[in-house]
């Protein structure tokens, strides 16, 4: 298990690749002239993905650069969310959430399961490199708590059991299914609905 970023190396240069410089140039024309910099996010998010999931500083400096932005202004974006990694990350990033609602419901033994099954602490990473583990504020699932994100994907309705599930499956290299994962569908109520029920005649 080694900690997220210890003895990692910066690359000297970074610039987006032709796909995702076609991409840049059409998340730039969503915005009205004179506002590109508000482009600052989804630029290093298309950044970060080019980049095996984590931004070097290389990468900050070509956004801070297309947007005519001084870095120190990237820099503070990319510091301030959790979304954005500064450190190289494992292949599946584990992130739990661990704010009010998830809480309440119980997200600290998914937090408690995830450590056990993966045999790191929160902000390390697996020897193999296959998966970091992260604790993160509110993610908006807060109907579906407790819940944590893997990629792209949200796994929702987690006890300690069906959070190890998860992570062995993924393990496995299988693509466990996103969502609910008590059997609910979406954020229904687990019996059913209870008002309007009755079909309009």
């Amino acid at each position: 298990m080694t900690p997220t970023g210890q003895d990692f190396a910066q690359p000297d240069d970074f610039e987006f690749t032709a796909e995702n410089k076609a991409r840049a140039q059409a998340i730039l024309a969503r915005y009205p002239e004179g506002r590109q910099q508000s482009a600052v996010m989804p630029l290093l998010d298309l950044a970060q993905r080019q980049h095996d999931g984590w931004l070097p500083r290389a990468a900050m400096d070509y956004v801070a650069d297309m947007l005519g932005m001084p870095p120190i202004r990237v820099y503070e974006v990319a510091s301030f969310y959790t979304m954005y990694n500064r450190r190289p990350i494992g292949k599946h990033h584990v992130q739990v959430c661990t704010n009010i609602a998830c809480l309440l419901r119980g997200s600290d033994d998914v937090l408690h399961a995830c450590k056990d099954k993966l045999d790191v602490e929160v902000g390390e990473t697996t020897e193999d490199g296959q998966f970091t583990l992260s604790e993160v504020e509110c993610l908006g699932a807060c109907s579906n708590a407790p819940m944590m994100q893997i990629g792209d994907d949200y796994y929702e309705d987690l006890d300690a059991e069906s959070a190890g599930r998860v992570l062995d499956a993924l393990t496995r290299g299988e693509t466990p299914t996103p969502g609910p994962q008590n059997g609910r569908r979406t954020c229904e109520p687990m019996g059913g609905p209870t008002t309007l029920v009755e079909e309009e005649s």
